[in-house]
């Protein structure tokens, strides 16, 4: 007989191989039809300059599946060390790679390895400053008051363990450190269905 903690577990896994084959497929096949924004439209709907996204790889901006602009409160500078939480194929790595310039450091951060590899590969093409690593965000591969600032862009959502997921933001965090963070969040409890479906936690 199962308990709730194997069954939650079971789903975890599920919903996991999910959201990486649903991030792969974005990255590989950025053309294919999704059931959210991505590419260059979604993060011109977000605000992201024409200068950026014209600099950036065509790559890392056609695979972009973000939910909205770190970068807005960020106020990243020069000098400073920057996590990407979910970094995917490293826009926003890169787009923070350049505020914070070659004596900066930005650490991207992916449970996938193969987007990790892509989004040093984005990285490199530029001359960025950006390392991935590939890891959860509820157990970050960084020593304590390690970064100056946290970002992300609608990955924290994909995790079953939100709380962690902060715990581990503020352990990373030097004093006075800051998080800038775009997210899906629902204002009321999700049905039983939703929650269980993956295709819908990978959106």
């Amino acid at each position: 007989m199962t308990n709730a903690a194997d069954t939650q577990a079971s789903l975890e896994l599920v919903l996991k191989d999910e959201i990486i084959r649903m991030y792969e497929e974005v990255a590989d096949n950025p053309d294919a039809e999704f059931h959210f924004y991505h590419g260059r439209e979604a993060a011109e709907l977000f605000g992201y300059s024409t200068e950026w996204l014209d600099r950036a790889p065509a790559g890392a901006v056609n695979s972009f599946a973000g939910v909205g602009n770190p970068h807005e409160r960020a106020n990243l500078r020069r000098g400073e060390t920057v996590v990407d939480l979910g970094s995917g194929a490293g826009l926003d790595s890169i787009v923070a790679s350049w505020a914070v310039g070659d004596v900066g450091r930005v650490i991207g951060v992916d449970l996938n390895p193969t987007m990790c590899l892509k989004a040093q590969a984005h990285a490199d093409a530029t001359g960025a400053s950006m390392e991935c690593h590939e890891g959860r965000m509820e157990d970050l591969p960084l020593p304590d008051a390690s970064v100056d600032v946290v970002i992300s862009n609608g990955v924290i959502n994909l995790s079953f363990q939100k709380r962690k997921v902060v715990e581990e933001m503020f352990r990373v965090l030097r004093p006075g450190g800051r998080i800038s963070i775009t997210d899906i969040v629902s204002g009321k409890q999700l049905s039983q269905s939703i929650v269980n479906d993956p295709k819908l936690w990978a959106s």
